[in-house]
């Protein structure tokens, strides 16, 4: 026993630390995706996802997610909220693979949110908004689906009426996705995003992009994979190969799908195949098998991404139809992905999906992930309204605007990026001195040492 424990919580923290990872694929998409000005601001939001996401789940998110399972004394437990094991105490060392392994899940929840309304959040936003959702606002959904005495994942009627979401589509992506429609129309759009004929605010370096968008898909495979929790059981082995199986073809149909659909919408015989659109379907792909890749034939998994490809586009159509400036994609890539995995996995699952049995205990497992989805989304609705509303009201949600017409970078980090000629909107013609010196190359971070002054030109 004790060898087969040593496996599955090496399996987990292995596994955990390339999920972690993809930390750095976010913050490469991210930066890459925003414009030079705002690059030390998204950076250092993707590094506190990590910092900060690491106390606050820490001291209590675990808590509300898994406090107190396995534990003989706490009979059925609480279906709604774990109340247990805060800051870790009375947890059992050999729990902490776990804890580590879901803490790297709730990181990526947060940081969906970050892209969403990059370029014009305030920092003490991202700070309230990032405690709130890995603290609270996830956990809880965690503790729904994922616990041993959550609501979705009880038996509705018997035990083979459960919600079935392996790795997260809807736990993770869906919430995060909901979150950041919610952030993205409380900051609004950023300045000149929807003015004009050119409606357009591109990133400032694609291959960045493209960076990010590959470690994404390599930390993806063990997000998958290692959400079957342990290696040492017979057939362990299996499942983590054809959820891996699953998370490549998936997201092979989404990339796929999605750059046909932009060549058509360009132009059939003279349009673009975007690297952007292709990368972003990828992930979309990915993102929607998460809930069924450990139980859908690989054809399935296939078939899966080549419809998240059109959910992927149909959402992001949308978005930018209502004029919801969201920078990455992100509800799109997330939510509307997230939400068709969710209802996929009911669909094609290879022992009891409704495409094989068609069978009226078929159709309640697709009603109860469809219910679960729902409620899914109206917890994610709600609090993201209070939590962006509330900023909102205190005038702390978004940056004034001639900060945001300089960039987030010097006025509240005190650290370019680039040099500052590379930032446009006056910097290259006027720098902010930096010890008497302006090329904003290898200068002192000292307190006190920019001189960043802001006024519109």
């Amino acid at each position: 026993m004790t060898l087969e424990s040593n496996l599955n919580q090496f399996f987990l923290i292995v596994n955990g630390f390339i999920v972690l990872f993809m930390q750095a694929g976010f913050a490469f998409l991210e930066a890459g995706s925003v414009r030079s000005k705002n690059t030390t601001n998204i950076l250092i939001k993707n590094t506190l996802d990590l910092f900060c996401g690491a106390t606050v789940y820490w001291l209590v998110g675990y808590s509300f997610a898994f406090g107190g399972d396995g534990d003989k004394f706490k009979g059925n437990g609480d279906a709604f909220i774990g109340h247990d094991n805060f800051a870790l105490s009375g947890l059992d060392e050999n729990d902490y693979a776990k804890w580590f392994f879901q803490f790297v899940f709730a990181a990526t929840a947060a940081t969906i949110v970050s892209g969403a309304i990059a370029e014009r959040a305030e920092f003490i936003a991202y700070l309230v908004y990032s405690a709130l959702i890995t603290g609270f606002v996830y956990p809880v959904v965690t503790h729904w689906a994922w616990s041993d005495h959550g609501w979705l994942i009880k038996s509705l009627e018997d035990d083979d009426i459960v919600y079935q979401d392996f790795a997260g589509s809807g736990v993770v992506h869906m919430v995060g996705g909901m979150l950041a429609l919610t952030g993205a129309i409380a900051v609004g759009p950023r300045i000149g995003r929807f003015e004009g004929d050119d409606k357009t605010l591109l990133g400032h370096t694609v291959p960045m992009v493209s960076l990010g968008g590959f470690i994404l898909f390599f930390g993806f495979l063990a997000f998958n994979g290692g959400s079957q929790g342990s290696i040492s059981k017979d057939g362990d082995a299996a499942v983590v190969a054809l959820a891996i199986v699953n998370t490549i073809l998936s997201g092979a149909g989404g990339a796929i799908m999605a750059m046909i659909i932009k060549r058509i919408a360009t132009g059939f015989f003279n349009g673009h195949w975007s690297l952007l659109t292709t990368i972003n379907g990828g992930l979309a792909g990915m993102v929607c098998i998460c809930a069924g890749c450990n139980n859908v034939h690989p054809w399935a998994g296939f078939v899966i991404g080549l419809v998240a490809g059109v959910v992927f586009m149909a959402w992001s159509f949308l978005i930018e139809k209502m004029k919801i400036d969201d920078p990455l994609d992100a509800v799109a890539v997330h939510y509307g992905a997230g939400f068709w995995g969710v209802i996929a996995v009911t669909l094609f699952n290879k022992e009891s999906g409704v495409f094989y049995d068609w069978d009226e205990l078929a159709f309640k497992r697709l009603g109860w992930n469809l219910l679960g989805a729902i409620v899914i989304s109206a917890w994610s609705l709600i609090w993201g309204l209070i939590i962006f509303m509330s900023l909102k009201l205190f005038k702390i949600l978004r940056v004034p605007s001639e900060i945001e017409i300089k960039g987030l970078d010097v006025p509240k980090h005190g650290e370019p990026a680039y040099p500052y000629s590379s930032y446009g909107d006056g910097w290259g013609e006027n720098p902010p001195k930096v010890n008497g010196n302006s090329n904003g190359i290898g200068l002192s971070n000292r307190a006190g040492s920019y001189d960043i002054s802001v006024t519109t030109h």
